[in-house]
């Protein structure tokens, strides 16, 4: 195979060299060719004026088509929610269910979720995967107390949320020693019911990045206080 370098243009003087080419004429036929992919029809080459037109319409539609305009607030969350950062942490039988959205089947990685983190200080959502025993609770509130903020919780299985079948004395929900934002119900819970309360999450953290627990638990910080305290 042999590669020959000629410049664009029809034929040139006999002895072999082509003509140049007027750059404006290589924009007439580039504009051509997008109105003819427009399904338009051009008879001969299109003016000067046209084409300048043609060239003002494309920018138009361009900027229509692949500019967005938004806040840096929104852009914030909307990079928060879909990046989070769960913490390597289980407690029970959900735990399974929680590491089984990594797998192919449910692929948490497709909306940027997949990277567990095994230190809190890395982390930015905690998934309480199982029951939660009174002396479990308050390492489970050290751990949420080690998370930068902003950060979330979410309560999986029946048992962390209303202590389910194991509703004895030993046993204390969630919502009593830390905020929770969202609760997914079942005992187990299957690995698409904890990507749905995921899911959820990020449309709450998109609509209000800070979710407004500490009005909601009257809390100052990460340490807790009575009303009328």
């Amino acid at each position: 195979m042999e590669v020959k370098r000629e410049r664009l243009g029809g034929a040139g003087d006999g002895d072999g060299s082509a003509a140049p080419v007027d750059p404006r004429t290589l924009r007439v036929r580039d504009a051509n060719a997008r109105q003819l992919l427009r399904g338009g029809e051009i008879e001969g080459l299109t003016p000067a004026i046209e084409l300048e037109r043609n060239d003002d319409f494309d920018l138009e539609r361009h900027v229509q088509e692949r500019v967005l305009t938004t806040t840096l607030d929104k852009a914030v969350a909307w990079a928060r929610s879909n990046s989070f950062f769960p913490a390597t942490f289980g407690l029970a039988c959900c735990a399974i269910e929680m590491m089984s959205i990594v797998a192919a089947r449910v692929d948490v990685a497709r909306f940027g979720f997949e990277a567990f983190r095994a230190s809190p200080r890395q982390a930015d959502l905690l998934i309480l995967s199982g029951r939660v025993s009174i002396k479990m609770a308050p390492i489970v509130r050290r751990i949420y107390d080690q998370m930068l903020e902003p950060k979330w919780a979410i309560s999986m299985g029946a048992c962390c949320s209303s202590m389910g079948v194991f509703n004895n004395y030993a046993l204390v929900p969630a919502d009593k020693f830390m905020p929770i934002d969202v609760h997914v119900p079942g005992c187990p819970p299957r690995p698409e019911a904890l990507m749905h309360g995921v899911l959820k999450l990020r449309k709450m953290v998109q609509d209000d990045p800070d979710m407004g627990w500490r009005e909601r638990y009257d809390a100052v910080g990460t340490e807790e206080t009575l009303r009328g305290a």
